[in-house]
């Protein structure tokens, strides 16, 4: 498998087998800009995501990763760059464009209701309903059995069971089974894993590996780097705003993703804009 290239390429001695542009990524996100006043988040920062692979985006805290996520969600609008879908340029400009084109997020706090059950919070919102206009109950909860068995989800004892019940590892299952329901096409993780024990951080890493099995693609922000070692297929990295490496999982260590997370070229350097050499 080859690599994929962008434009406004970064340079450095992190940076190798780039990509060739060789076919259309189904997101790619070029040359990202976002200030929030006089902080700039975002400084022409590159990502891409493809099917059936996993992308994870890793980098210090305030690198940008989540406020680049949040651009692809529709919650933020990108002050400079372009979004492309499946080959077309498109404006993302709030949660329902994204979700029209696919884009689902599992964001770290899960958006789940502790009092309802597994299909009521599957369907929030967005509940099936008979011909008389009643709740079709044994439709969604069919789906939601459906979904859930596609991604090899066994520890939920029953699909009645309220949230509030469930492990931190079940709750994921759940948060990540209801953004595959909905035909997406890109599910994107923040954190999945955070303040996770061993077992249950085992069972949302194999969520999310069989993602891709299903012929969706992923995003995978994460601080665990065996967790992204384990199931990415490409690692992207974010320094200060700036996509500073792109590496193929299989070809590259942990070692060389450290080093570039801490110490990748930036095209250029936060406070020295102008500052000639």
């Amino acid at each position: 498998m080859r690599l994929v290239g962008r434009s406004q390429r970064p340079t450095g001695p992190h940076h190798r087998r780039e990509r060739e542009t060789v076919s259309e990524h189904l997101l790619e996100v070029k040359g990202a800009f976002k200030h929030f006043g006089a902080v700039q988040a975002l400084r022409g920062a590159n990502l891409h995501a493809d099917v059936g692979t996993v992308m994870a985006l890793v980098g210090d805290n305030g690198a940008g990763k989540t406020v680049l996520t949040k651009s692809i969600s529709g919650i933020y609008q990108l002050d400079e760059g372009e979004v492309l879908w499946e080959g077309s340029p498109v404006t993302i400009a709030g949660p329902k464009d994204s979700a029209r084109l696919g884009i689902e997020v599992v964001y770290q706090d899960l958006a789940l209701c502790d009092n309802l059950d597994v299909v009521e919070n599957m369907y929030l919102g967005r509940e099936t309903r008979s011909s008389f206009r009643r709740l079709d109950e044994a439709k969604m909860e069919a789906e939601t059995r459906r979904v859930l068995r596609d991604l090899s989800v066994t520890t939920l004892q029953s699909v009645r069971l309220p949230v509030a019940a469930m492990s931190g590892g079940q709750r994921q299952s759940v948060a990540v089974a209801k953004a595959v329901l909905w035909n997406s096409k890109l599910v994107v993780l923040d954190e999945p894993t955070a303040a996770l024990g061993v077992a249950q951080t085992r069972q949302v890493l194999a969520r999310t590996k069989r993602l891709a099995t299903q012929g969706l693609a992923g995003i995978l922000i994460s601080h665990n780097r065996s967790g992204v070692f384990e199931v990415a297929d490409y690692i992207t990295v974010l320094r200060l705003g700036q996509t500073v490496a792109e590496f193929k999982r299989t070809e590259t260590t942990q070692r060389e993703v450290v080093e570039a997370i801490t110490a990748g070229q930036l095209s250029q350097v936060p406070g020295m804009e102008g500052v000639v050499a």
